[in-house]
């Protein structure tokens, strides 16, 4: 085993889940992070506050950051419309890159961070419900055959609202929440904001996954027009396979967000396979199960996550030290092809019909 130290750096705080990534590359034994930059001073404070990283290493302009610290990895959390013209930025400056997710606002956007990234460098989207033990033992009960072929995914997935948490989830007022809503790049829809583009890739992302990187030949999708905004807070979208249908569904307004009460209808997948079915509910350390040969529901408990799955940071570095390719959600085939699912919902909500791949 190798035993290089990664030089990390945080570029670009639009997503708050940078604070996230940066505190788990601070708790890796092998990892530095050398630097952070954003053009807003204010998003780093906290990252220097939690003592992630030393004042002086916290820059506003990203290309003064890379060429004072020549990071081994860069971390990156813009807009989900600015992933392509980041990863252009940063790429030719040689490091490997974990784009927080979604992987891009669309496919063709996706399909240029691929092409800008050269021989030799990795490109891994994160998507964080990979990181949890009942959607890690939900993948393992189907590999291992115990409910056949999977025939349908059912996902909901959302919150009460991207602006009502920061980094490590800590809460905010809704005077708080209220105040940064007209500012922010969520709630912008040429920055790639609303609850389809926030949410709707961990379904399909996941469901891919689940579904043996399968494709849908169309998808139908609806969302709701919240007066005053203009982005949605509420998608539905059905994908129809060779197999059967699957259904996704986001939302940003459930009553409870799920990491502290989950609420109704409950955040997390429902699956159905030729034999059995599976239900994997966020932060659940357990999922159920029912077989033909048990038809009665039951739990099987889901493990605690061991090294190197624990969390993205400590997966990539893994995967770098040892030569390994990038696999499940956070691959770029399976990431790509949830991407493609997004575009088509995206596109046959704006037609208000059913759409091909």
């Amino acid at each position: 085993m190798k035993t290089k130290r990664w030089k990390i750096a945080g570029i670009n705080f639009d997503h708050f889940h940078m604070g996230d990534l940066l505190r788990y590359a601070h708790e890796h034994p092998r990892a530095e992070i050398v630097g952070i930059s954003d053009e807003q001073p204010a998003r780093m404070a906290e990252a220097v506050r939690k003592g992630l990283v030393a004042p002086d290493r916290a820059f506003t302009d990203y290309r003064e950051c890379l060429e004072r610290t020549k990071p081994d990895v860069v971390i990156l959390c813009p807009a989900a419309s600015k992933h392509g013209e980041w990863v252009k930025k940063v790429a030719p400056y040689g490091p490997h890159l974990l784009v927080e997710k979604p992987f891009a606002a669309s496919l063709k956007e996706a399909d240029a961070m691929i092409a800008a990234m050269r021989r030799g460098q990795t490109l891994m989207i994160n998507w964080p419900l990979q990181w949890s033990r009942s959607m890690q033992q939900a993948h393992a009960l189907i590999k291992r055959g115990l409910i056949g072929e999977v025939l349908n995914v059912w996902h909901f997935g959302g919150n009460r609202g991207p602006l009502f948490h920061g980094a490590d989830k800590d809460e905010k007022t809704p005077a708080e929440v209220a105040k940064e809503k007209p500012h922010s790049w969520f709630y912008k829809r040429a920055h790639g904001g609303g609850s389809l583009l926030d949410y709707l890739g961990y379904g399909t992302t996941l469901g891919t996954w689940y579904q043996g990187g399968r494709r849908p030949l169309e998808v139908t999708a609806t969302v709701d027009q919240p007066k005053g905004l203009e982005v949605d807070e509420h998608s539905i979208v059905v994908a129809r396979y060779a197999h059967g249908l699957s259904k996704f569904e986001t939302r940003w307004g459930t009553f409870t967000d799920p990491w502290t009460i989950q609420p109704q209808p409950r955040c997390g997948f429902v699956i159905a396979g030729t034999e059995g079915t599976i239900s994997n509910y966020d932060y659940d350390p357990f999922v159920t199960v029912q077989t033909r040969k048990r038809p009665q529901p039951h739990r099987i408990a889901a493990p605690a996550l061991s090294a190197p799955n624990q969390n993205p940071v400590q997966y990539l570095l893994h995967s770098l030290d040892h030569g390994k390719k990038l696999e499940g959600p956070v691959s770029l085939p399976i990431s790509r092809l949830g991407q493609e699912i997004v575009d088509a919902a995206v596109r046959s909500a704006k037609l208000k019909r059913t759409v091909k791949l």
